[in-house]
C-alpha cells in the first residue's frame, strides 16, 4: 500500500453527510467522519442496525459489517472492472451453468454475522432468484474479491475476508490482488479457516479447485497492472 493509498479518506465528505441524512434517526446522531473514516459513536452498531444504515445508503457509499465493525468498500475503479470483466468472460466459457454475480451481498462469518460485499459471487444459474441484499452462502461455488486503492485493503481482502468467508464455509475464495499481481486460490474450508493456499503470479495457468474446476489463463491481467 502506497503513501498515497494510506491517506486516502474511506469517503468524501459530501457522501457522508448524504449517509446522515437518510440514516434511521436512531443511528443518525452516532456517525462521524473522523480522519476520512467513517466511525460509530457509543459503541458498535449490531448486525440488525447495519442492515437497516447499509439499505438507505447512497449508491456511492457501498457498507459491510465486517468483525462486527462498518467499513466503506472503495468504489471500482476502471481496471478494477476490466478484471472482472475478464474472469466473468472465463467463467462463462468454462462454466455456463454458472453465474458469477457482481457486487453480491453475502452474509458471512461464524453464524452469518458479517455481511461482505463480494467483487464476485460464484454460484449456480438462478441462484440468487427472490434474494434481497444479503445472500446466505449455502450452495454457492466461490467469493471473488479484487483489491483496490484504499486504506482498508490489507486487512480487509487479505485478512478479514479469508476468514469471514471460511467460517461461512465458501468452499473457495479467490483473491485478485492487484498490489502485487498476484491471484491467492484459497480452498478446503474447516474450523473456520482455509486449508490450502496457493497463490499465483499473474500470467500463470491457474487451477481453480471443485467445485469450481475452473482453469484460468492470466497472461491478459498484466494488460491491467498499475
Amino acid at each position: 500500500m502506497t503513501p498515497e493509498t494510506a491517506d486516502r479518506p474511506q469517503m468524501d465528505v459530501e457522501d457522508f453527510d448524504e449517509l446522515v441524512r437518510r440514516a434511521p434517526r436512531e443511528i443518525r446522531n452516532r456517525l462521524e467522519f473522523l480522519g476520512g473514516r467513517l466511525c460509530i459513536r457509543h459503541g458498535p452498531l449490531d448486525v440488525d442496525e447495519f442492515e437497516e444504515l447499509a439499505a438507505v445508503a447512497p449508491e456511492t457509499v457501498r457498507l459491510e459489517y465486517i468483525n462486527g465493525k462498518v467499513e466503506v468498500k472503495a468504489m471500482p475503479d476502471g481496471n478494477h472492472t476490466s478484471i472482472f470483466m475478464w474472469l466473468l468472460r472465463q467463467c462463462m466459457q468454462h462454466r455456463p451453468d454458472l453465474d458469477l454475480a457482481p457486487e453480491r451481498g453475502v452474509k458471512a462469518e461464524a453464524y452469518r454475522k458479517g455481511r461482505a460485499r463480494t467483487d464476485g459471487f460464484l454460484a449456480p444459474v438462478d441462484h440468487f432468484k427472490g434474494d434481497r441484499e444479503w445472500s446466505d452462502p449455502d450452495g454457492s461455488l466461490m467469493a471473488v474479491e479484487i483489491t483496490s486503492r484504499d486504506r482498508d485493503t490489507n486487512q480487509r481482502d487479505r485478512i478479514d475476508k479469508p476468514i469471514g468467508y471460511a467460517e461461512a464455509e465458501i468452499p473457495v475464495y479467490l483473491l485478485i490482488d492487484r498490489d502485487n499481481h498476484t491471484l491467492t486460490v484459497f480452498s478446503e474450508p474447516k474450523d473456520g479457516r482455509y486449508q490450502q493456499i496457493s497463490p499465483h503470479p499473474w500470467g500463470a495457468t491457474v487451477e481453480l479447485p471443485a467445485p469450481v474446476n475452473i482453469t484460468l489463463d492470466t497472461e491478459k491481467l498484466k494488460d491491467y497492472a498499475d
